[in-house]
Formats: C-alpha cells, sequence, structure tokens
C-alpha cells in the first residue's frame, strides 16, 4: 500500500470515528460529498462540525428539525465563540480569522447540502461573512539568504555540540531536502510523501501527489537533482522499516520522514542562517513563487506550479510584487532623450 493510500485510509477511519459523536443526520452530509472531496478535507468538516455541533447543545440529541431553527443571530453567536472557547477544563483554543473562516466553510457547505436536497427551507449560514482576513506580508529568503541556508546545511557552521553529533549522518539528506522545497516549491506533505519510485532523473521530475489527490509532475533543476543523487547514495545502503521500503525521506530511525521532523531540521537550519526571518518549509515554498514570479512575471504558471486551485489565491499573495514591477516598468518609458533634459 502506497504512503499516500496509508494516510487517506487513516483520515477515512478517523472521520467515520467522529461522525458516530455527530447527529445522525450529518452523516449523510458526508456521503453526499464524498464523490468530490477528498478524505483529508472531509476529515477538516468533520472537525469543525463537531466543534459547531458541541457549541450548539447535545449532538447526539440534535435532529434535521433542531437545524431548521438555527437563524443568523445563533451564527453569529458560534462566530464569536469561536474567537475562544474551553475545550476542556484544562485547554483552550482561540481563533483568528484564517481559522473561523475554515470552519465556517464546513457549516456551510452542510447547510448548502441540506437545502440543496430540500431538507431545509433556508440555508442562513450564506448570509453569514467570512472574516477579513489581514494581508501579510510574504516572507521569504534572499538569494544571499539562500546562499548561506545551504552552505550551513553543508558545513554544519554555527550549530550546537549537540546538533553537530547527528549533523554528519543527516547532512546529505538535509540538504537534499531542503534543496528540494527551494527548488520545486512542493508542499511539505507532498515532499515527506515522496516515494523512490516518484523520481525520474532522465527527465528530473518527480511525482507528487496534491491537495484532493491529483497527481502531477514538478520538474527541478540541476542543483536538485545533484542534491538528491547524492543523497540516493547513502539512502540506498539504509535498511528501511518494513513497511517503509520505498520512502524517498528516511528519519533517524529509518522511518518515513514526518512532518515535525521536517520542520524541526528547517528551523534548525534557518536558526543559525538568520534571526530576523522566521523561517519554515511553507516560507521556502514562499521563496520559491516569489523567485519564479520575480524571473517570468507568469502568475499563471506560478500557480500552476505551485498547485493553487484558483490563480486568485496566487494573485492575493504575489499582488505587491506586481505592483512593484509595474512601478518599475513606468521608468522604463524615456519621454525624452537624456541630454533633452535642460
Amino acid at each position: 500500500m502506497t504512503y499516500h493510500k496509508a494516510t487517506e485510509n487513516q483520515s477515512v477511519l478517523r472521520t467515520r470515528e467522529i461522525i458516530k459523536e455527530l447527529p445522525s443526520f450529518v452523516a449523510e452530509f458526508f456521503r453526499g460529498v464524498a464523490d468530490y472531496t477528498s478524505a483529508r478535507t472531509r476529515l477538516g468538516y468533520a472537525y469543525d462540525l463537531k466543534i459547531f455541533f458541541n457549541f450548539m447543545g447535545n449532538p447526539k440529541e440534535f435532529t434535521l428539525d433542531d437545524l431548521v431553527k438555527i437563524n443568523v443571530d445563533d451564527l453569529e453567536n458560534f462566530m464569536e465563540y469561536l474567537s475562544y472557547y474551553l475545550k476542556s477544563e484544562d485547554v483552550s483554543r482561540q481563533n483568528e480569522a484564517a481559522g473561523k473562516s475554515r470552519k465556517l466553510a464546513a457549516v456551510r457547505k452542510m447547510f448548502k447540502y441540506f437545502y440543496s436536497k430540500g431538507k431545509i427551507p433556508a440555508n442562513p449560514a450564506e448570509l453569514i461573512d467570512f472574516p477579513k482576513q489581514n494581508q501579510k506580508a510574504i516572507i521569504t529568503l534572499e538569494v544571499d539568504e539562500i546562499a548561506r541556508l545551504l552552505e550551513n546545511v553543508e558545513t554544519g557552521e554555527n550549530l550546537t555540540q549537540k546538533q553537530l553529533q547527528y549533523h554528519e549522518y543527516t547532512k546529505l539528506r538535509d540538504l537534499a531536502l531542503i534543496t528540494l522545497l527551494l527548488g520545486t516549491g512542493m508542499r511539505i506533505s507532498e515532499c515527506i510523501g515522496l516515494d523512490l519510485t516518484d523520481m525520474d532523473f532522465d527527465t528530473n521530475g518527480a511525482r507528487v501527489v496534491r491537495k484532493g489527490g491529483n497527481e502531477t509532475i514538478l520538474y527541478f533543476g540541476f542543483e536538485v537533482a545533484e542534491a538528491l543523487m547524492d543523497y540516493l547514495e547513502i539512502r540506498k545502503e539504509l535498511e528501511a522499516k518494513k513497511g517503509h521500503e520505498n520512502a524517498l525521506f528516511l528519519s533517524m530511525q529509518n522511518s518515513r520522514i514526518s512532518v515535525r521532523t521536517v520542520q524541526t531540521l528547517v528551523k534548525k537550519y534557518a536558526n543559525v542562517t538568520t534571526t530576523f526571518k522566521k523561517i519554515s518549509p511553507h516560507k521556502l515554498r514562499s521563496t520559491f513563487g516569489t523567485r519564479l514570479y520575480q524571473e517570468t512575471h507568469d502568475i499563471y504558471l506560478v500557480a500552476n506550479v505551485l498547485g493553487h486551485a484558483d490563480v486568485n489565491t496566487t494573485k492575493k499573495h504575489y499582488a505587491r510584487m506586481d505592483e512593484q514591477h509595474r512601478r518599475n516598468a513606468a521608468n522604463k518609458v524615456k519621454l525624452r532623450q537624456e541630454g533633452d533634459f535642460k
């Protein structure tokens, strides 16, 4: 079984467990959206709807008639509740605009489904606006910072003595992984899901499974290929744990590398590269997107390579660069020759 199939199956099983805690009629909603949503998306819906129905009362006693009675005021109260609430006596939760928007999207999806099926007479969720999200500046690495980061991975310079104990064993893996993230813009989930059989060095392409389960090929340059091939020289000598034999990147325990491990190793090298910027795997993805847009000024190409389903998502993130590009263009058009100025 492939990593992606195993992960999908885990999401399916976990979703089924959560559905048992929800009102019985909600199971119909999950069956209805199953054909056009990914297992991961449905799991997200399940988590968010669990919060919603817990807020509304006892989920197991909640009926479709109760859903009909929910009005705009109830939904606005729910949105306010999400700002800060207690998950248990000792655990609290806070949601900023992004978190609130995701939960509202799940509630909207459910109301829309039952309204379209004629099970409820109105859809009050459509009357609730998504919270306004402040546009954050894109944090990326400059060219000299990229070079320093990769050099620190190679040499281990500025690492602590404890970190250096493991550096000799992991530096080729870490260099290949970080170079791959910087050179393709792939998501961390796509990176850890890579298998040995996903790599094609004849075309310098990596087969990845994107959000929604679609497969695509991401192409990489010679620097990425070189780092990967250096790592593969030692990777073929490693004896992976059972079930992890085909994983491209292995942990120190010879199992498929985890999201947390990648986050930790990126943070480790980033901290000795720049103290001003908080660099994460997603910031490496942003760095690639920024560099690609600066080189091509093709927003559709950037959206395609990054795997954005909607180009407006890409435009939103890179609009400021586009504005600067237009400002610079204004100075390219000369109305008079320099010698004409007096």
